[in-house]
């Protein structure tokens, strides 16, 4: 069984002997786990089973301003502090809803082609998407900052609404061209949740944000192709309306957050979840031996009768010991050897 296979039996909610896995890093975690593997290319002979890549706007070093980047949309982030990856907004673009001007940047149509050329050449037999970053809401507060976004639901709803539909406009002709190629699926990253529910409530939510994402995902559906949907936080009081238009997987499926045999239960037929392994608190501060033991356990919670991707809930960051991601990659490359890791036979494909 291929890789792709296996992860797309998963999405269809099927059970197979090896549970699909995956890991990523922020830049500061690769360059220690290259320093603690002696090898840049420590991941070559891990059978990660996901291949991707993300568009979120090509930010570039400014010249005369050192951990500052500018991307396509104009926005510039501050990546000067702890976060070297991402970052934060250093000011807003629209101030004003009832008066601006801005105007969305032309596609770099060569640039993107050109990745998913080299994204295409590179699947092996990997289940492959294309992704799209900041696709909605962060989309909006990266060009407005998010309080003046959350103030503006309220205070102006109508002129909101039409710089979402601007967004979702853009991110369609964006979707299209990933299209032509032979994904297996698209990849949609928007963080709505905090600890504890939704930054902007469900109305909100379900106002703004819902009917984009089902233009969008109806828009990869017309193709036959999967919708992966990523959101860190509490979104479990939209999960119903996410699979009303059409969501097959979703991450970050953060464990201090959802009760992991309930929403198994509840949403297990319909959702596959992807991650479920602490970056929060198991990676960051555990032992090795206490890191396998927890794998293990979610992984027998979370892959009975398919429907789970196995990871860590975000891209791993700097404060995780290589140990530990050593530790947790041993349990995803044996699980042939463990006796079972899901209560069904183990000599399944």
């Amino acid at each position: 069984m291929t890789r792709k296979e296996r992860v797309i039996k998963a999405l269809r909610h099927e059970q197979t002997s090896i549970i699909p896995y995956f890991t990523e890093f922020t830049e500061q975690a690769k360059e220690n786990m290259i320093h603690y593997f002696g090898n840049e290319h420590f991941e070559s002979n891990w059978g990660l089973h996901l291949h991707y890549t993300q568009y979120w706007g090509w930010p570039t070093e400014l010249p005369d301003r050192p951990g500052y980047f500018r991307d396509d949309f104009k926005a510039v982030w501050n990546r000067s502090g702890a976060d070297k990856d991402i970052g934060v907004i250093d000011h807003p673009i629209i101030e004003d809803l009832e008066d601006y001007t801005y105007e969305f940047p032309g596609i770099d149509e060569q640039r993107l082609r050109k990745e998913y050329e080299e994204l295409i050449a590179t699947k092996e037999d990997k289940f492959t998407m294309a992704g799209f970053g900041f696709c909605m809401f962060e989309r909006s507060w990266s060009l407005m900052g998010m309080e003046n976004v959350l103030i503006n639901m309220i205070t102006n709803p109508d002129e909101l609404e039409v710089l979402y539909d601007r967004i979702c406009d853009y991110n369609l002709k964006l979707i299209d061209i990933a299209l032509e190629y032979e994904i297996d699926g698209v990849y949609f990253g928007d963080d709505w949740g905090q600890q504890k529910g939704l930054i902007m409530g469900p109305s909100h939510w379900r106002r703004f944000i819902k009917p984009r994402m089902k233009r969008m995902y109806e828009r990869v559906k017309s193709k036959g192709k999967f919708v992966m949907q990523h959101s860190c936080g509490d979104i479990q009081e939209i999960f119903e309306d996410l699979i009303e238009i059409g969501l097959d997987c979703y991450q970050t499926f953060q464990p201090e957050i959802y009760h992991l045999e309930m929403i198994k239960e509840k949403y297990g037929k319909d959702l596959t979840f992807w991650g479920g392994i602490s970056t929060q608190q198991l990676l960051p501060y555990a032992t090795p031996q206490e890191v396998k033991k927890e794998t293990e356990r979610i992984m027998k919670i979370m892959g009975q009768n398919g429907g789970y991707i196995a990871a860590p809930t975000h891209a791993v960051p700097f404060d995780v010991p290589p140990e530990n991601i050593k530790a947790m990659m041993e349990v995803f490359l044996n699980q042939d050897k463990m006796k079972c890791i899901t209560s069904k036979a183990c000599d399944m494909q």
